[in-house]
């Protein structure tokens, strides 16, 4: 049986996460797995997402404007007796995966360091990894991540380093928290490497995607001392050729801060430990693609803080929506949200914002680029997608789909002044018992600033001068068992200042959810 050390939802319980996420509490992750794969199996179920973790399981609707409230209660009844199901279902039910051998070489920079807090030498370490098989207990954090479970006491207790790397090497194999993990790729990570391997665990371009799933098994080999054990291949991108209908609509001659292409998003994969990624203001992506006669979820550019300076190819139509950027057609300003032709050869100049941070620059017949997962969405947790837009680089789009719109109606993307104080909605979140009486209520009366190192993984907020202690914790640990979550889940980790989940968040968390925005 996978432990679990900290329960987040008690088994057999089912607890909303947000207005469209759910999460079921269960035995441990072999439980999770069963209820998992029963849910996943059944096409009409509806669910947008399944995510096992080590005691829950975590489902989320595809927000479709129905009203959450009537649709939820029904489904939690029934989220409980399957759950029941998988909870009475004979533990010893053997649903082991394929054994996958993982040859190794253990030099990694905190081998001797492991090994001093597991009481022994490097070479016990390497002993007591190799001896058996772990199994894959869940899967996520970033893509193909697998977290191995069944350690031997002595490796179970080794904790996270006191400072992530910045980045971790593909094919690091680490230990943390109770497991052993190899790192698919390239990423920041906090986990104690202890060697390395030149296996491939994560393939974007080629089905099922991630080499491990839930109930896998893998079993670390050792290698000769001084084996040369080069990098996990990194695949090549395919030369992208643009679909038959697309037309060139403009040259990128300045990129600016970070431009990114941005979709919809990769929907239906966390499972795999891939990020929804899309856009970070999802209001204003659709309102320009909408002004241009686009589908909502149509390609389009995300601007961040200062924007591109772009040459028309060819004749096109644009809008851009959010944070008031100083927009110059051929040097005359021009309003945003609203319609604006350009003819080839004019300059279309997205200078810095002035309220807010991110905008987007749709154009009428959707921006088109390579798809990575089904989708052309830059994600910077994973590092998947095409990446910020480079100078000399040429947008395409598809056809025009009249009719165009206009313009906005006056407000409908007011955007923020510098210094105004903004107001989140929030809903409770699903780990009550884990804070203060009453933390809600002081979450809601405390005013908070955005940090510096925020991102598109989350906003990092700082309470104010004279704002009052941080959020408080309770229980025997901050950390919970890691669980599926969602965007907008505001958790508290151990310094007491929240961090609002984005588009680009881990797919698996385990610090408590006081709210979600």
């Amino acid at each position: 049986m996978d432990g679990v050390a900290s329960r987040s939802v008690p088994i057999g319980e089912v607890r909303r996460l947000g207005e469209f996420a759910l999460l079921i509490g269960v035995r441990d992750a072999a439980a999770a797995r069963r209820l998992a794969r029963t849910l996943t199996a059944s096409p009409d179920s509806g669910w947008l997402e399944v995510v096992g973790g080590l005691a829950t399981v975590m489902v989320t609707l595809d927000p479709d404007g129905s009203d959450p409230d009537e649709r939820l209660p029904e489904l939690m009844t029934e989220l409980r007796h399957l759950a029941a199901d998988v909870t009475v279902a004979d533990a010893g039910e053997d649903d082991r995966g394929p054994l996958v051998e993982v040859p190794c070489v253990f030099d990694g920079p905190d081998l001797a360091e492991v090994a001093q807090l597991a009481g022994g030498s490097p070479a016990d370490v390497i002993a007591l990894l190799t001896a058996q098989p772990l199994t894959v207990a869940v899967v996520g954090f970033s893509p193909g991540f697998a977290y191995l479970a069944g350690l031997p006491p002595a490796l179970a207790d080794i904790p996270r380093r006191a400072r992530p790397r910045p980045v971790v090497p593909p094919g690091s194999v680490a230990l943390a928290h109770g497991h052993a993990a190899v790192y698919p790729t390239a990423s920041p990570g906090g986990w104690q490497l202890i060697g390395r391997t030149g296996e491939t665990f994560f393939t974007p371009a080629t089905p099922p995607y991630a080499r491990l799933a839930p109930g896998d098994r893998v079993h670390f080999r050792a290698g000769p001392e001084g084996s040369a054990v080069p990098p996990p291949p990194v695949e090549p991108a395919e030369p992208w050729a643009p679909p038959p209908t697309a037309r060139p609509v403009f040259r990128v001659e300045e990129a600016g801060l970070r431009t990114v292409f941005q979709d919809r998003g990769r929907l239906g994969m966390a499972a795999l430990g891939v990020p929804a990624a899309g856009p970070a203001d999802p209001w204003s992506h659709q309102l320009a693609n909408r002004l241009v006669g686009n589908a909502p979820s149509a390609g389009a550019l995300e601007i961040t803080g200062r924007g591109p300076t772009l040459t028309c190819l060819e004749a096109a139509h644009v809008a851009v929506v959010g944070a008031a950027p100083a927009l110059r057609l051929q040097g005359q300003p021009v309003d945003r949200g609203q319609v604006v032709p350009v003819n080839p050869g004019q300059e279309l100049v997205v200078g810095p914002v002035r309220a807010g941070l991110r905008t987007y620059l749709a154009v009428a017949g959707g921006l088109v680029g390579p798809l990575v997962l089904g989708s052309g969405a830059t994600d910077q947790l994973g590092s998947l997608g095409p990446g910020p837009v480079a100078r000399g680089a040429v947008l395409w789009a598809g056809q025009p789909s009249p009719p165009l719109g206009d313009h906005l109606a006056a407000g409908v993307d007011r955007v923020v002044g510098e210094g105004e104080p903004i107001t989140l909605r929030v809903v409770p979140g699903p780990h009550p018992e884990r804070f203060a009486p009453g933390a809600l209520a002081a979450l809601a009366a405390r005013p908070f600033t955005v940090d510096g190192q925020s991102n598109r993984v989350g906003l990092r907020l700082r309470p104010t001068a004279h704002a009052g202690p941080p959020v408080a914790t309770v229980g025997p640990t901050v950390e919970l068992d890691s669980q599926g979550t969602v965007t907008g889940a505001i958790q508290v980790p151990p310094d007491g200042d929240p961090v609002i989940l984005l588009g680009d968040h881990a797919t698996l968390g385990g610090y408590p959810v006081i709210a979600v925005v």
